[in-house]
């Protein structure tokens, strides 16, 4: 049939490597700092943005994957543009932070 491929094992002193974050993560905390920095609360800027406040809630913490339109609306209401907003979560430094 096949052939069985084992795992490499792991030693013991060798460490466990953290999962790259997702896009979806960096933007939804470059949102949440750029809200909490500007002192807005998250109903304020959600109502501009034309989404719920769930919705933002969801998108700050990485657990929703907002469209390009969503994340226009949202970068709007904060007065950042997607380019922005892009090019601040790409920065090697916004990774350093993440991880």
């Amino acid at each position: 049939m096949g052939e069985i491929v084992r795992f490499p094992e792991r030693g013991v002193d060798q460490p466990v490597e953290a999962p790259e974050p997702l896009w979806r993560e960096l933007v939804g905390r470059e949102l949440h700092r750029e809200r909490t920095e500007r002192g807005e609360r998250l109903v304020d800027v959600a109502k501009r943005a034309g989404v719920s406040m769930q919705y933002l809630s969801e998108v700050e913490r990485g657990l929703k994957d907002p469209s390009s339109e969503m994340l226009q609306a949202i970068a709007g209401a904060l007065d950042l543009g997607v380019r922005e907003l892009a090019t601040r979560v790409s920065r090697p430094q916004a990774l350093a932070l993440a991880a």
